[in-house]
């Protein structure tokens, strides 16, 4: 589905979403105190005060202007719509009382089975590295159902930081926007929600950044991981360019630092949906950078990365994939002189 969409109304379909999500987090930091949605602080946690969370909702209901404005009906969208509503419920009532990570993680399955099934949003082939792979229909299926909540989970686990969850998440939508302009793909629907969603996340940051006034919560982190995943799924359904090595790659921060989470909580012989202190942001911090310096840190990281996949589909694919090597071996070697997977000894 081509929207009809161009250059011109590109910039006011972020400044209309960036607008109704500036104004609107004020008015959700007023609910959150209201109903009590706050973020208590404790031994594993930054903050020092209670702070009020569900500021993802003010994203979502940004997101829904935006799609009512410059979107079109069908079936792929309403399911789109469906599942992210499913997280924005289970989101906001986390965000007011605690639920158990095994209901939320019924919760993504069940939506992200929606987009599949109802949405016919799956793999069917997949181009990495010059080699094809065929799936069938099932195969595909569960291939895109397991992708889904795993980029979902990717973006909740490294909200630990002011700004550092929306800030990555808008350098993945305004990443995708860029090649769509290359490409010349900019009334592709997994653009136009990238363009909705860029506005929408960063009226948030003016409010989530450091100092942040209000955190997203689970409402917002769920439903921008889900985005991000629906939105790597709607381009590479288009065209081959993004076949994964594109979104993948501009999300190697939270896809590293969820792997390692994993891998560190099972060394320790711990339930892997137990909240630790030793994520990537964490080892920042213990390295006596401050918050803001953490996250602009991670920042810069992600824009090299994002930087080099517009670089991907500019320009010679083997360079861009020795220098993505590069840069992951670099990342590697800084994260493995951290605590990220297991504690080293003080000297």
């Amino acid at each position: 589905m081509n929207l009809v969409v161009n250059e011109h109304n590109v910039f006011i379909i972020v400044i209309v979403t960036f607008i109704t999500s500036l104004i609107l987090v004020p008015i959700v930091k007023k609910v959150a105190i209201h109903i009590n949605a706050m973020d208590e602080p404790n031994a594993r946690k930054i903050h020092k005060v209670p702070m009020p969370r569900l500021g993802g909702l003010a994203i979502y209901l940004a997101f829904l202007l935006g799609y009512i404005l410059y979107g079109e009906v069908s079936t792929q969208m309403l399911s789109i719509l469906i599942g992210s509503f499913l997280l924005i419920l289970v989101g906001i009532v986390d965000d007011i009382k605690s639920v158990k990570a095994r209901y939320k993680l019924i919760v993504q399955i069940i939506a992200a089975t929606i987009v599949v099934l109802y949405g016919n949003l799956s793999f069917s082939e997949v181009s990495l590295l010059g080699y094809n792979i065929h799936f069938n229909a099932f195969f595909g299926s569960l291939c895109s159902i397991i992708f889904i909540v795993a980029i979902t989970n990717a973006i909740n686990l490294i909200d630990g930081l002011d700004g550092l969850a929306a800030g990555i998440s808008s350098i993945y939508f305004l990443t995708i926007a860029i090649i769509a302009f290359i490409l010349n793909r900019i009334g592709g629907l997994d653009v136009i929600i990238s363009l909705i969603m860029l506005g929408s996340t960063l009226g948030f940051l003016f409010h989530n950044f450091p100092p942040a006034k209000i955190f997203m919560g689970d409402t917002g982190s769920l439903f921008l991981g889900f985005m991000i995943s629906i939105i790597a799924l709607l381009g590479y359904k288009v065209t081959t360019f993004t076949s994964l090595i594109v979104p993948i790659i501009i999300l190697a921060i939270p896809i590293f630092d969820t792997i390692f989470a994993i891998f560190r909580r099972l060394l320790k012989g711990q339930n892997i949906g137990v909240a630790d202190k030793e994520h990537f942001h964490h080892q920042l911090l213990k390295m006596k950078y401050s918050p803001t310096k953490s996250i602009l840190i991670i920042y810069a990281i992600d824009i090299a990365f994002a930087a080099i996949s517009i670089f991907y589909v500019l320009g010679d694919n083997q360079i861009a994939i020795a220098i993505y090597v590069i840069l992951m071996i670099l990342l590697l070697f800084v994260v493995l002189n951290t605590d990220i997977l297991f504690e080293h000894k003080k000297k």
